[in-house]
């Protein structure tokens, strides 16, 4: 079993090592289009519609498509081993017409009734901010022909082992809304929202490319078969689970727009810089386990999905926990370094590092649910997550009217950070009373390790930091040199401390460097 253990962690290390990297470098050109944007437009109400244009069309349409991509993959392994790989790209074709149909319908309900769906969705925004909204959302909702395909494809890809090109997809999605940011600036903001319609345009024609060079033949069929329906009867269910982090980020917004100008880009912000450490940790670790996760419930074989799934728990609590803890302590520094510039002030900051700070606190639980839910969904149990995820977007909501009042746009973000962790609470509990033969959780003593390491590895780091208190205010490179050196003597003391206490995730992943 030991030795089972280290096979999976060192073959997911090895892909792993090459994702973050390719997703670093996609990160950077996301961050690079956020500090444009910034630099270019502040926190103003320009950001402010671009923001709720580009968030509008994934709240009304995201979870679907999350949904559908979500459940394709047990449904796809499914398939393949009944009736072999013809009939597994006929199933993905059928999917994909089938999202072509409603993303269609989807846009030409986005495009007439635009106005509309700001004031409901926005409805603290005043006439500038709703007018920008609504020319935007007309752009913008146009891409969701080619992000909802893109998504099917992705999955297809990934359960053929091939996790790279989609990353590679993303650079071309975000080198066009730089482009398009720049293009703006000189020209006319109201071009803003076609580098977002023109960088899923590519970025779908580069994932189905590369899914016809290894075998893919799209058919355009719109027949109905048991699967395809079922797909559709499962999907109902996961849309309402994956609906449950952004109907949480929205109604932070939502909120946010009634309170004082910037608060809408301070939470969106500091969501990035979360969603960037998950981006290239979690998620990668996520996506890696998810189509070995949905083959060993497709083979019956319980053992091994519960090894896969408890190792998957501990890598991504390993890399979590302490960006955690350093968020409370490095937030401002980190935001500072990376956002302020231009037309984002002080003042901008000061909003966005306190959203983050109290966002980080829940960044465990985000990222543990990615994996859990997934869980459920290679057993074809789509309703236990969504219950769950119900009770969570209730506790969601009842904390941010309350926290709001006290706390302000902090208060939002709080709340987002509970809801997260019922979420995940719920899911690991529910687990273990229904399905006793699979345990997420390892050990609890291992947690409690990771726990003490990470506390001693932070706790090195602040003072290193005191080290340096004098070269503080001295430059942007500095201050960068500062964060880094800090980063690297905590990286070092946590790694340490833990093959000091025998984790055998970190004793497998250093046997690859051998």
């Amino acid at each position: 079993m030991i030795e089972q253990d280290s096979k999976i962690i060192e073959s997911t290390a090895k892909i792993a090592m090459m994702m973050a990297i390719l997703t670093l470098i996609s990160k950077c050109f996301g961050f690079v289009r956020e500090t444009v944007m910034a630099n270019f437009f502040g926190a103003g109400y320009i950001t402010d519609s671009y923001v709720m244009a580009q968030s509008i069309p994934g709240i009304l349409t995201g979870g679907i498509f999350a949904a559908v991509s979500t459940t394709f993959i047990p449904l796809f392994s499914q398939t393949i081993k009944k009736a072999g790989n013809r009939e597994g790209d006929l199933f993905t074709s059928r999917v994909i017409n089938l999202l072509i149909v409603f993303s269609i319908v989807a846009s030409v309900i986005g495009l007439l009734f635009s106005r509309q769906l700001v004031e409901l969705l926005a409805n603290g925004f005043d006439q500038q901010r709703i007018e920008l909204t609504s020319t935007f959302l007309k752009i913008t909702f146009i891409y969701t022909l080619f992000s909802s395909t893109a998504s099917i494809i992705d999955a297809y890809l990934q359960y053929k082992g091939f996790f790279l090109t989609q990353i590679l997809a993303g650079y071309a999605l975000n080198i066009m809304a730089i482009s398009t940011i720049i293009f703006s600036k000189y020209t006319s903001y109201y071009y803003l929202a076609f580098g977002i319609l023109l960088g899923q345009a590519v970025r779908f024609t580069i994932v189905f490319l590369k899914a016809r060079k290894i075998g893919f033949k799209y058919h355009i069929s719109f027949r109905t078969t048991d699967v395809v329906n079922k797909i559709i009867v499962l999907a109902v269910p996961v849309f309402i689970s994956s609906y449950v982090y952004q109907i949480n980020t929205f109604i932070d917004k939502a909120l946010a727009s009634q309170l004082k100008l910037g608060s809408v880009s301070a939470l969106y912000y500091s969501m990035l810089l979360v969603t960037l450490i998950t981006g290239l940790s979690a998620s990668i670790i996520s996506t890696i386990f998810y189509p070995k996760i949905a083959q060993a419930s497709t083979n019956n074989d319980i053992s091994k999905l519960s090894q896969i799934s408890s190792k998957g728990v501990n890598l991504i609590l390993i890399v979590t926990i302490p960006f955690s803890l350093g968020i409370v302590f490095y937030g401002t520094q980190v935001v500072k370094l990376v956002y302020e510039r231009g037309a984002f002030d002080s003042t901008a900051t000061g909003l966005t590092a306190s959203a983050f700070t109290f966002y980080g606190l829940g960044m465990c639980f985000l990222a543990l649910n990615e994996l859990l839910m997934r869980v459920y969904y290679s057993m074809h149990d789509m309703k236990t997550p969504m219950i769950f995820a119900g009770i969570s977007t209730v506790v969601n909501i009842v904390l941010c009217l309350i926290l709001v009042r006290f706390m302000q746009h902090n208060g939002l973000a709080l709340a987002t950070s509970i809801a997260f962790s019922v979420n995940t609470l719920l899911l690991i509990f529910g687990a273990r009373k229904k399905y006793p033969n699979i345990y997420f959780i390892e050990s609890k003593f291992k947690i409690i390790k990771i726990v003490i390491a990470a506390v001693l590895a932070i706790s090195g780091s602040l003072f290193v930091k005191e080290l340096f208190a004098d070269c503080s205010n001295r430059g942007t490179i500095i201050e960068i040199i500062q964060l880094f050196v800090c980063f690297l003597f905590a990286c070092i003391i946590y790694i340490i401390i833990l093959y000091s206490l025998k984790i055998d995730e970190i004793k497998a992943i250093r046997s690859l460097f051998k």
